[in-house]
């Protein structure tokens, strides 16, 4: 598990464990749970238990590491696609720690912790612990009232290569502007990932909403990476696929009508005002 991966973002994922329970908006049609739902693992929710690994488990970002000292060439690490390394439970406590020892041990991967629970993250961390050079720390942020609610403890790190968020699924318009400069604490967002809602039950997506996103990123230099439209795409970018596909209608801000069709994430596809959005934040440590 985690060698290879069809997230766009990252190289690898690494799970120290399965399991969770939901905490925001952006949880309703969670992926992992229903994956681990349809494996017939029980581990979601707070009285079930959390499915743990063995010693081969661990070993995997080992290998990797040592690939990626051999090839001069970083490799990124999504950490908790199945899980949050930051959910308060006392069961949880010594593989975090065991975690941590792990991201030390490994210093040519970096490693991305994403969180909904970027106010506990402090407290999770053991006492003196600061977060080495090849941590990116990232928060779930799906609207503005997500926004306001986490990212003042993401910007209270200074130690993490980068901070960044994952907006998906994307559920509102989102302004990031004072939060894409630096500020008093001298620290500000240095990626922003985004992208719609897939699977059943899956949210529409106005295109506004991303694309101003990606405007704001780049007036603020900030890197922008688009990973998917979702189940829901325009109309406009999918007319081969649609095929009598009945539309809904969203009405934008500025009143003009712009129709999206239900045509699955693969067909949706992944493209932005015509092209790809892979921007990387530059942390100048490539080896």
């Amino acid at each position: 598990m985690g060698k290879d991966t069809s997230i766009e973002w990252t190289h690898h994922t690494f799970n120290p464990w399965w399991g969770c329970v939901r905490v925001s908006d952006a949880c309703d049609h969670c992926y992992a749970e229903t994956w681990a739902k349809r494996l017939g693992v029980d581990v979601w929710g707070p009285k079930s238990e959390r499915r743990f690994f063995g010693d081969a488990h661990w070993k995997e970002p080992l290998k990797w590491n040592r690939a990626a000292k051999e090839s001069k060439t970083r490799r990124r690490v999504f950490c908790a696609s199945m899980a949050d390394v930051f959910e308060n439970r006392k069961d949880l406590v010594p593989h975090r720690l065991r975690l941590f020892e792990l991201i030390a041990a490994t210093p040519h991967l970096d490693w991305l912790l994403l969180t909904k629970r970027i106010h506990l993250v402090r407290k999770q961390l053991p006492k003196g612990y600061e977060l080495p050079s090849n941590v990116w720390l990232g928060a779930t942020v799906e609207n503005q009232d997500a926004a306001k609610k986490r990212l003042k403890y993401l910007l209270e790190f200074d130690s993490p290569a980068v901070r960044f968020l994952s907006c998906e699924p994307l559920l509102g318009a989102l302004d990031l502007r004072q939060w894409l400069q630096v500020g008093k604490a001298g620290t500000r967002i240095d990626w922003v990932i985004a992208g719609g809602e897939s699977g059943h039950g899956a949210r529409p997506m106005d295109p506004h909403w991303a694309e101003d996103l990606r405007d704001q990123c780049n007036a603020a230099g900030v890197a922008f990476h688009f990973k998917q439209w979702g189940h829901w795409a325009p109309v406009e970018h999918t007319a081969n696929v649609v095929k009598g596909r009945k539309p809904i209608h969203i009405v934008r801000r500025d009143g003009v009508e712009i129709e999206l069709a239900a045509v699955g994430k693969g067909k949706a596809g992944r493209s932005l005002g015509g092209r790809h959005w892979d921007q990387f934040p530059d942390t100048g440590n490539n080896v």
